[in-house]
């Protein structure tokens, strides 16, 4: 069997038939080739935005056999797992922090799948090729993050080193109706949550939501200024660009997009955008012109609880951290990141910080979960 090892500066070096064809197996919309095309091919993805494209793929017979998402970082922005720390300290012994290696989706923390193979054994393969690229290059670091839970195990016994974070998800407990949901509440929540949406409503905001069988071109552009001026309320500039959006329509019906936008007096007001994978509604990106009192938990949270009620979907993953889902019956869960450090004296440093932290985290999920307002015999304990 003869085995051909790339790095690709472009996952548009791989034809998009080749991809389907071979590694179209899993279902994520963050892992589907149109998405990291989209990222690519809009110029938000690039060496100028920190993100240099370097994916690994391998090829049997000139066919795709496994991929993995790579990217050389000359800085630590859109990740969501905060290194800062550790590239200050390399730095002060005159050794590069950057660039570093990266596996993930880039601005997208959701846990997925981060190598795609058609046999578990060129995992190994994979994992074993870009080790020996960081000694070649003497890349001090490689980060891997937001990996499914499976793998993420896998790769401690490769000399990973774990990071825990936490993130807040809601879990679907089979409701019938969004009053269903409520009833979980001890009841002075319960009032607070319909406090809060009769204000919105009392105020004549409604909703609607748009899905890949009902998006148009002119929802994204509307979508996008709201998204726009999320950042420019920060003095930022957007990850994410115009063109990106438009490429996400184009393959709507493999990406799934759900955006549930705020109209007042049937104009629309503030938007809030998820992708729709297996089971599971993830939550993205929001904005709006207007500073409204309780539109962005209306928007983000109550708009994605009920639609995931409506169309049975188990889990709805807004995104990492925000300890104020939790008063709205999102529950804490770990999350974790996994770092191979190529020397020894540094990596025994990151090993120390992260089993230090680890003890913050647990205790922090810990206080979540005794602050939850949701009743105990609706808790699920899991973390």
């Amino acid at each position: 069997m003869t085995i051909k090892n790339k790095f690709l500066n472009s996952i548009s070096d791989i034809p998009i038939n080749d991809f389907k064809e071979n590694l179209n197996g899993y279902r994520s919309p963050f892992m589907s080739y149109e998405f990291l095309d989209a990222l690519e091919r809009s110029g938000s993805v690039n060496a100028s935005t920190g993100w240099q494209p370097f994916h690994f793929a391998s090829f049997n017979k000139d066919k795709l056999n496994s991929f993995m998402p790579l990217y050389l970082k000359n800085n630590s922005q859109g990740e969501f797992i905060f290194d800062h720390q550790w590239s200050y300290a390399l730095n002060r012994t005159n050794r590069n922090y950057y660039p570093k290696l990266l596996s993930a989706i880039p601005f997208t923390p959701c846990e997925t799948k981060k190598i795609i193979t058609k046999h578990t054994s060129n995992q190994e393969h994979c994992i074993d090729i870009t080790k020996e690229l960081m000694e070649e290059k003497n890349i001090e670091t490689w980060h891997i993050l937001f990996p499914n839970q499976d793998f993420g195990e896998h790769l401690l016994s490769h000399g990973f080193i774990k990071r825990n974070g936490y993130r807040f998800v809601w879990n679907n407990k089979k409701y019938d109706e969004f009053d269903d949901y409520l009833n979980i509440f001890t009841s002075r929540q319960r009032k607070n949550i319909k406090t809060e949406r009769k204000k919105i409503k009392e105020l004549g905001i409604t909703f609607i939501t748009k899905d890949s069988n009902t998006i148009t071109e002119n929802d994204w552009d509307e979508f996008y200024l709201f998204y726009k001026n999320t950042y420019t309320e920060r003095m930022q500039a957007p990850y994410l660009n115009n063109d990106f959006f438009k490429l996400v329509h184009k393959h709507k019906d493999t990406l799934k997009p759900v955006i549930f936008f705020a109209e007042y007096e049937n104009k629309k007001i503030a938007g809030s955008l998820c992708f729709q994978g297996e089971n599971t509604l993830y939550g993205r990106h929001w904005g709006s012109f207007d500073n409204i009192d309780n539109l962005h938990f209306e928007c983000c949270y109550y708009q994605g609880i009920k639609h995931c009620i409506e169309k049975k979907i188990a889990l709805f993953d807004p995104g990492i951290q925000g300890e104020y889902k939790i008063r709205r019956g999102f529950e804490p869960r770990l999350s974790s990141s996994l770092h191979f450090v190529l020397h020894e004296d540094f990596r025994e440093a990151i090993q120390d910080f992260c089993t230090e932290e680890r003890r913050s985290v647990d205790s922090y999920m810990q206080a979540c979960r005794e602050y939850t307002p949701i009743k105990k015999e609706y808790r699920i304990i899991e973390c």
